[in-house]
């Protein structure tokens, strides 16, 4: 089974809860993204200490009008998939990074633990490249709740493990641009997987617009979708999986230049993430 983050209709069935508001090897770009600076920005817990959730930069924020938008891209690769990689399926798209290199978009990567230990040169070049921040997308890829477009469910005394194998398998690759933001497979949470990764001092990260991608022929209507939904704040969710999401890098071709063109910058999560309320 390939699971990605979105149903074939490239719309997530996420359940919120009340509260809620790869490339090989290259050379760095040659102006290399300036570093944001201190630690990067985490949120406050939320009631009861559950872990918070992230879906835009609040439209109350200062400035409301500041032209910033987060492309995110998860790296999906379950736990069990290793035979097909090793046939020849491509979990990975090095031409969508080496895409968003030479576009000098800042962005950042929602990794899973396996994904980086199926393509660990990729993920150390990544976690490397000041144009990337790597965030914790769970070790197995699997449904921290269910239903989840047919994924296997964690357990709940397992959520924590598949957080922490996954930074494990980040630090062992020798990526080093990690950040402490972990997005639930699918999309998909309740309040018991809150309050389970709530230890781990994390961040969830969501998103207010769908890129849909994942299972998409069509790059244009990919594109489309995106440019239809941003607004100043927007967090966006596409992948990075050529097997599961194909016209990425055609659909990033043009949601870049057309975006900029409106007055748009790209920044990653943590600079988006900077400006909210209570971090």
């Amino acid at each position: 089974m390939l699971a990605g983050c979105s149903g074939p209709d490239g719309h997530p069935t996420t359940t919120r809860p009340p509260h809620a508001a790869a490339s090989s090897p290259s050379s760095h770009p040659s102006a290399p993204a300036t570093p944001a600076p201190g630690p990067p920005p985490t949120l406050a817990p939320g009631p009861q200490g559950l872990t918070p959730v992230f879906e835009r930069r609040p439209k109350s924020a200062a400035p409301t009008d500041e032209k910033v938008v987060a492309l995110t891209f998860d790296a999906d690769m379950t736990a069990d998939e290793g035979e097909r990689a090793a046939a020849g399926e491509s979990f990975d798209n090095p031409p969508l990074i080496d895409l968003l290199r030479r576009l000098k978009v800042e962005s950042t990567v929602f990794m899973t633990g396996r994904w980086a230990e199926e393509y660990p040169d990729q993920a150390r070049a990544i976690g490397t490249d000041p144009t990337f921040e790597i965030a914790n997308h769970s070790y197995s890829h699997y449904a921290f709740s269910s239903p989840c477009y047919g994924l296997p469910t964690v357990a709940k005394e397992e959520m924590r493990d598949e957080v922490e194998r996954a930074f494990a398998a980040f630090r062992t690759a020798g990526a080093r641009n990690v950040v402490p933001y972990f997005r639930f497979p699918g999309g998909c949470y309740d309040d018991e997987a809150l309050r389970a990764l709530a230890p781990e001092k994390v961040t969830a990260v969501q998103w207010d617009v769908v890129g849909g991608d994942a299972f998409a022929t069509d790059a244009d209507a990919v594109a489309e979708q995106v440019l239809e939904g941003v607004t100043p704040g927007s967090l966006v969710v596409l992948h990075c999986t050529r097997s599961a999401a194909p016209t990425t890098e055609d659909a990033v071709r043009r949601i870049v230049p057309e975006l900029r063109a409106r007055g748009y910058r790209f920044v990653k999560v943590s600079e988006l993430m900077r400006a909210a309320p209570g971090d």
